[in-house]
């Protein structure tokens, strides 16, 4: 089996900012695939901000990276970026793929510039069922005291104070608060769901349920799209 590195840095609110943090340095042999572009479909409207692509999309970007059948996929970045090729390799059939844990701070190694010739693949795509759920059927369970419900976004922004990413401040009702950026803390049994802003930092908090052996759904939409409806908002 051979290894595949993929560059997944990212920034919110700045497109292209990923390509050129990886066109100034990067491991060498990585591909890059755009968080924007490759691990969303912005052209999907009404369903947040990073809408998850198609099976068709995302099987075209990940043959481009290098990653097919025999492929070892080592996903590096920021912000979720990594976690998310990670969670969308895995809800398409591929799951031999590794997040590389304190993205390029733990790379010890020499990084080279501009742009790489990844030799393309053949990814086939073979679509999970169960590891997604939707605003509709996540409102009808809000009440279910086997979900552990689960936002990904730092405190302030699940407190539901004023910030400049959330149009609307708040939570989903009786939604726990796992920051991304911190430590996961230890979560009551049940099934757990995660969203963050977008359903990108949501994928850090699956990820690492996933390394304790705990499985877990995502809401794509997440705040972005929650948000959006005639549905209930709670704040602290």
């Amino acid at each position: 089996m051979r290894h595949q590195f993929v560059d997944c840095r990212w920034e919110l609110g700045s497109p292209g900012r990923g390509r050129e943090l990886y066109r100034a340095g990067h491991i060498p042999g990585a591909a890059f695939l755009d968080v924007d572009e490759d691990l969303s479909d912005p052209s999907v409207e009404g369903e947040g901000r990073h809408p998850l692509p198609s099976a068709e999309r995302f099987a075209a970007a990940a043959s481009r990276a290098g990653i097919g059948p025999g492929v070892l996929v080592v996903a590096y970045g920021l912000l979720g970026g990594a976690e998310r090729l990670w969670w969308l390799l895995r809800h398409f059939g591929h799951e031999d793929c590794a997040v590389l844990l304190g993205g390029m701070d733990a790379w010890a190694g020499p990084l080279v510039s501009g742009d790489e010739e990844v030799e393309a693949a053949e990814f086939v795509p073979r679509a999970r069922e169960g590891d997604t759920i939707g605003a509709a059927a996540l409102a009808g369970r809000l009440a279910d005291r086997r979900l552990v419900l689960v936002d990904a976004r730092t405190a302030a922004r699940w407190r539901g104070e004023p910030n400049p990413a959330d149009a609307t401040p708040g939570r989903i009702p009786g939604a726990l608060n796992a920051p991304w950026n911190e430590d996961l803390p230890e979560l009551p049994d049940g099934e757990l769901v995660a969203y963050c802003g977008s359903g990108i930092t949501a994928c850090v908090v699956l990820h690492r349920a996933s390394l304790r052996g705990r499985a877990g759904v995502l809401y794509p939409g997440s705040w972005s799209d929650w948000s959006t409806r005639p549905l209930p908002v709670e704040k602290s």
